[in-house]
């Protein structure tokens, strides 16, 4: 289909940036988006001189305030954009006690992990193509409640129930749904030190990004439900299984109680 555009939310980010260097090299049109206008101008160029032969649209979003998605849909729909692919990438990894929360720091986390998530999903499925592959980017995080990454491994959480809850009702649809759940990659300068800062654990765990979206299409490719890269974040996410949950919190307090960490 000539007007079909894949969509990638998040796109200027580690992860992001390597689903659309991907998608591009497939030779997909795209439309990139993300918090900061510079960022997408740069992306658009890395993007254009691996292959010039692609469409690029984008517009800058702020994925928490409904008004900026609104103009997003209105946007896409004035082009006539047809969707084909959904990679929702975009996330908020405020990692504290939730008692440090305030409430803008509450609905921000909350609408940009989840709300927007579903938000996006309701437009693309009214502006779908004749197939439509949908992969969203959730955490290891989200398989297991974590104390003090309550609000992020909720949010996570959501996704998971959300998307495969909504396979059930697509299925037949022609409609493709992946959700990713990494463990570490390495994308920001924090990222890097939080890794470092958890030893032999953070080293097993780690994958690079372009490493995640490579295993993350071959999944999205044979219609994977779950995706989790790498062999040790797949016996974790085992051992969560069969492991008292009592246990998995004390252990995940002890790990995380005094590494806060707030990005945005």
């Amino acid at each position: 289909m000539e007007n079909a555009y894949s969509l990638v939310f998040g796109a200027t980010g580690g992860i992001g940036k390597e689903f659309c260097k991907a998608l591009a090299k497939r030779g997909e049109n795209l439309f990139i988006s993300g918090r900061r206008q510079n960022k997408i101008e740069l992306l658009k160029e890395e993007l254009l001189s691996i292959n010039p032969n692609i469409k690029i649209l984008s517009k800058e979003v702020n994925l928490e305030d409904e008004i900026s998605r609104k103009e997003c849909y209105d946007y896409l729909t004035e082009k006539g954009v047809k969707v084909c692919g959904l990679y929702f990438v975009a996330g908020i990894d405020t990692r504290k006690a939730f008692t440090k929360y305030t409430e803008e720091k509450i609905c921000l986390q909350s609408r940009v992990n989840f709300e927007s998530a579903v938000s996006i999903t309701n437009f693309v499925l009214s502006r779908r193509a004749e197939k439509l592959d949908i992969l969203v980017v959730s955490s290891a995080c989200g398989l297991t409640p974590m104390p003090y990454f309550s609000l992020y491994s909720a949010t996570k959480s959501a996704l998971v129930y959300f998307f495969k809850g909504l396979k059930g009702e697509l299925k037949g649809q022609k409609v493709k749904i992946t959700l990713l759940c990494p463990g570490s990659v390495p994308t920001r300068e924090d990222i890097v030190e939080d890794i470092k800062s958890q030893g032999i654990q953070g080293r097993l765990s780690k994958k690079t990004p372009d490493y995640v979206v490579k295993v993350a299409l071959k999944s999205l490719k044979k219609n994977k439900t779950i995706c989790i890269p790498g062999f040790y974040n797949k016996f974790t996410n085992f051992l969560t299984k069969i492991t008292p949950y009592k246990l998995q919190a004390s252990i995940i307090a002890k790990k995380f109680k005094n590494k806060e960490k707030d990005a945005f």
